[in-house]
């Protein structure tokens, strides 16, 4: 069968044949390219990577021996083990959830870790409670984007979107968004933060960037704020000041979608599912044929600006 393959650590895939999976098995139909596929090709996650030359892809949407559609990640898939961008992809150690009767199988699998993430922290993480002001940082990516939805949907009073890139900030006002703001533009993030809410900060702040605008939305953030981190984009570390997560007595929480259980992960899913085959949740994607994953590949590095779901 056709695949991707990595054949050094820090190489862009390229297409070739590769052996059948061993045991339980999908005909892939959709395969997310993902910034965690680009960060075990590098060998920078801490799980390593798998044993070189392998096909990467930690998710997918393809169809069973017995005709089920259904979303496969978790486990080792992509991580440690051959990957999913391929015609066909084992099952292995992951979880293989059904995915709802309706659902184009490109959006379901760009809805995966994607839109997981921008769900799963208001959802089932820190759920809201109704009335909250969110602070949604990193709004012009798939998962900001979805997370801009996914507060509104669930009940926050404002929500403002914060961002670099104009496009992205424009398509998350189209979402629903309150307000936007570029991060790009700001002398005083802490401040624009502050006044993005007359003056009161965020109750709720969505961030999957860390690094200075982290620390600024703590210094921002209103008494008894939760702080949702699920990523790095803007740096590893980040100077949260004492004071500020002492006396407003922050919550700052951890999330990650390959910690969730797995019936809350099904749970989940196809709640996220049916909201968007009910145009609920929306989410721009495009479909790369799998001969092109390696110019693919380059874009997703650089951000694309769409979510990119290779289709073999």
């Amino acid at each position: 069968m056709k695949g991707a393959v990595i054949r050094s650590v820090g190489a862009a895939p390229e297409v070739d044949d590769v052996a059948e999976p061993v045991g339980d098995a999908i005909e892939v139909l959709a395969a997310p390219i993902n910034p965690i596929d680009l960060a075990v090709s590098r060998g920078i996650l801490a799980t390593g990577h798998p044993p070189l030359p392998y096909v990467p892809g930690c998710e997918a949407v393809g169809r069973t021996v017995d005709g089920r559609v259904v979303w496969i990640f978790g486990g080792s898939l992509g991580r440690t083990s051959q990957g999913a961008m391929a015609e066909h992809a084992p099952i292995g150690d992951s979880s293989a959830i059904d995915v709802p009767d309706g659902a184009d199988p490109a959006l379901a699998a760009a809805l995966g870790i994607a839109g997981l993430a921008g769900w799963l922290p208001f959802a089932w993480r820190a759920p809201l409670a109704g009335g909250e002001n969110v602070l949604v940082l990193g709004a012009t990516g798939s998962v900001g984007l979805v997370a801009v939805q996914a507060a509104k949907l669930l009940g926050a009073g404002r929500v403002v979107a914060a961002g670099r890139s104009a496009a992205g900030l424009e398509r998350a006002a189209e979402y629903g968004a309150d307000a936007t703001l570029r991060l790009d533009e700001a002398n005083d993030l802490a401040a624009v933060f502050s006044e993005a809410f007359d003056g009161d900060g965020p109750s709720y702040v969505f961030d999957p960037l860390w690094g200075p605008p982290a620390a600024a939305a703590a210094q921002a953030a209103a008494p008894r704020a939760t702080i949702v981190n699920l990523g790095q984009s803007a740096g590893a570390t980040s100077e949260l000041a004492s004071a500020a997560v002492r006396f407003k007595n922050l919550s700052i929480l951890g999330h990650t979608n390959f910690s969730v259980p797995a019936d809350e992960l099904t749970e989940h899913y196809r709640r996220l599912v049916e909201h968007a085959i009910a145009g609920e949740i929306r989410l721009e994607v495009e479909t790369v044929p799998l001969d092109a994953v390696a110019d693919a590949w380059g874009r997703q590095a650089e951000g694309p600006g769409t979510k990119l779901v290779v289709v073999p």
